[in-house]
């Protein structure tokens, strides 16, 4: 019979491969790696899933690859913007082209402006284009607009971000800044092609050690690719069972520390992966969650972990005086210090120029 694992152990042993039970001094671009890269959706927020992670990190430390083409921000995983360092930006976006290709051909938008459209041409246009200099949606839509006239320019523009691998150029994503959302292909902007044989047996090995012990379905969430068993089955991997009597598969060596292990109070970003890359979250997000009916259309909501798993939410309001963190948790907690002083940590962090912080609990 394979070990059982309880949902706690699961937690500890996630908790610990992604720096969430001790934040690790390893520099920026290591640390994206081992993780796979962090969905990086919104211009800035996961700056804060890496101060969670690293220990005395600064904005500047990802901003600064980021304009020296170090980091690259793109479509990959689950056909969602992912911040990644330059090599896996080569290696994993030809992996995650089949999930691209769905997300436009059964586009409920675009995917009629597909049909009997000449892709090879568009896209070798776009290609063109883009290298020429970096062009947003809409620009480069309307450029494609001229030849294509019968296709809409937003479904045009969005055959390339489907079909070409594009990177959002900065200053977009650097910290402190703001700019368009202007692409380029990631050839033109790192000087390189894609990796010609990726290797999905590595991936899967990579997503285990960010974010094992894990089921076939997990990795698939993961990811967004189908029909993984076979290349799970034939890795040299260890099972396990979870106590909902799941098969979860594991590295060998892979660090599983005891389930009583202390897990500290950290703060988590609104997209953040530990919350997205699972088909059964319920090692690190509670019912709690799903009871809080949050506004599919509204903010993402960012939540905070206690003792390992989601607790409450949280919300930054600041002016040019003062920076307040609403933190709103599900109960009462007897942590309450603890998570005060750790939201006092985030603000330092997220306004320090700001005269005067304050940690609110709202109840």
């Amino acid at each position: 019979m394979t070990e059982v694992l309880s949902r706690r152990a699961l937690n500890r042993a996630t908790l610990a491969r992604q720096f969430l039970l001790e934040r690790t001094e390893r520099p920026v671009s290591e640390v994206v790696s081992h993780l796979v890269g962090l969905q990086a959706q919104t211009p800035h927020t996961w700056y804060t899933g890496l101060w969670t992670r690293i220990a005395g990190f600064r904005p500047e430390d990802a901003a600064d690859l980021l304009v020296d083409r170090g980091l690259v921000r793109m479509a990959l995983m689950r056909s969602t913007i992912h911040l990644v360092t330059a090599p896996d930006a080569l290696a994993l976006r030809p992996l995650v082209q089949p999930v691209l290709d769905r997300d436009l051909f059964r586009n409920f938008t675009h995917g009629r402006d597909m049909r009997g459209l000449d892709i090879d041409a568009v896209v070798a246009a776009g290609r063109e284009l883009l290298a020429e200099k970096p062009r947003t949606n809409k620009e480069l839509g309307a450029l494609l607009h001229e030849t294509w006239s019968d296709r809409t320019p937003a479904a045009l523009a969005y055959a390339i971000r489907c079909q070409v691998p594009l990177v959002q150029v900065p200053p977009r994503g650097v910290w402190g800044r703001s700019g368009p959302i202007a692409h380029t292909s990631v050839e033109t902007w790192l000087g390189a092609s894609v990796t010609e044989r990726p290797s999905v047996p590595d991936m899967v090995l990579r997503y285990l050690a960010a974010f094992g012990p894990a089921s076939v379905k997990d990795v698939q969430t993961w990811v967004g690719l189908t029909r993984l068993r076979e290349v799970v089955e034939g890795l040299p991997l260890v099972r396990f069972t979870g106590e909902d009597g799941q098969e979860l598969f594991d590295l060998p060596d892979a660090p599983r520390p005891d389930e009583d292990t202390p897990a500290p109070v950290r703060f988590l970003y609104d997209f953040d992966n530990l919350l997205l890359s699972y088909a059964d979250r319920r090692r690190v997000v509670t019912d709690d969650v799903r009871a809080q009916n949050y506004d599919p259309h509204g903010p993402v909501p960012q939540f905070f972990l206690v003792d390992g798993v989601t607790a409450g939410d949280w919300k930054l309001d600041r002016t040019k005086e003062v920076a307040v963190l609403e933190l709103r948790p599900f109960h009462p907690l007897s942590t309450e210090d603890e998570v005060a002083e750790e939201g006092h940590a985030l603000l330092d962090f997220l306004a320090p120029g700001v005269p005067k912080h304050e940690v609110r609990f709202v109840r």
